[in-house]
């Protein structure tokens, strides 16, 4: 008797529908945006998107995971670093978190979502370790490529500059009437490199 390839017989089944994949994440943050965490539930997902319960739960185990990833799905991939030029690539992930953060919509799943950290605190460790986190780390590439070509001086601190640089952007976002400004993530790289450049 012939057994089949192992290979073969994963794939036997339904193949996932990516139709369906985005009618689901699409109602997930739908229903995030109206009533939180706390109002997410599968069954009202499953309705919004038109599926069933069990199409989500063969994807996501529960509501946490599926709100991760709907959430981690708002965020676009940083641009890769060039490697020529610290300030260059520094004003490069900048300019787009810039970008990102005067999207009404993202703006505001992200407000909810920092506002239930204390309500869901896994969901909150869960976010930084896979969506924030990996885009912490573009910026710490670039810093302690700097450091060791001579562009940034010895001792530069390495956290502090992240914070400073997501941070600018994260403050100028708050309803700051200029937060279009296309100049602007050139001008927080420039004053910030004022400090850290080498001597």
């Amino acid at each position: 008797m012939v057994r089949e390839p192992q290979e073969h017989a994963r794939r036997v089944g339904r193949p996932r529908s990516e139709q369906a994949d985005r009618a689901i994440i699409g109602a997930a943050l739908d229903l995030f945006a109206e009533s939180g965490a706390e109002g997410l539930c599968i069954e009202k997902v499953a309705a919004r998107a038109g599926v069933g319960k069990a199409t989500i739960y063969r994807r996501w185990p529960g509501k946490e995971d599926l709100l991760l990833d709907a959430l981690a799905a708002l965020v676009a991939p940083l641009p890769e670093p060039k490697g020529e030029s610290v300030r260059d690539d520094l004003a490069s992930l900048v300019e787009a978190l810039r970008v990102e953060s005067i999207d009404p919509r993202k703006a505001r799943q992200v407000a909810l979502l920092l506002g239930e950290g204390a309500q869901y605190p896994r969901l909150i460790e869960r976010y930084v370790d896979t969506v924030v986190e990996p885009r912490r780390e573009l910026f710490r590439r670039v810093l302690r490529r700097g450091m060791a070509t001579g562009e940034l001086r010895d001792g530069t601190s390495i956290e502090v500059a992240v914070d400073m640089l997501t941070g600018a952007v994260l403050a100028r976002s708050r309803g700051t009437a200029d937060r279009a400004d296309r100049a602007y993530a050139r001008r927080v790289v420039d004053e910030l490199l004022i400090g850290l450049g080498s001597r």
